[in-house]
């Protein structure tokens, strides 16, 4: 399977959402679900991210216009998002760094 790297980032807001909950079950390559959030007040291009069931914050705001785009043509099946880097010291909101891909 070709992909191509689109972005790496810390998740925004971890801390106010159920990271906490869910942290010893995050590890590298553990896989995330991008969902958009056409309502949110804060941002039109909002993409939640989250581990199952479990909403763990957001794509940052830098991050997210290219993935917004793709999304909204339905290409989120081609989108492979995974923890890249888990770093239980750092503040929470440098804790869990993503990497998505775009694959074919």
């Amino acid at each position: 399977m070709k992909k191509e790297h689109l972005s790496h980032f810390n998740i925004a807001g971890f801390t106010y959402y159920d990271g906490a909950l869910v942290f010893q079950k995050l590890n590298i390559g553990t896989k995330l679900n991008l969902v958009l959030e056409p309502d949110n007040k804060y941002d039109a291009r909002a993409i939640a991210i989250y581990y199952k069931d479990h909403k763990i914050g957001f794509v940052p705001r830098t991050e997210n216009r290219i993935l917004y785009k793709l999304l909204m043509v339905g290409l989120k099946r081609n989108l492979q998002v995974v923890i890249q880097r888990v770093s239980k010291n750092e503040h929470p909101e440098n804790q869990i760094q993503v990497v998505v891909h775009l694959t074919e």
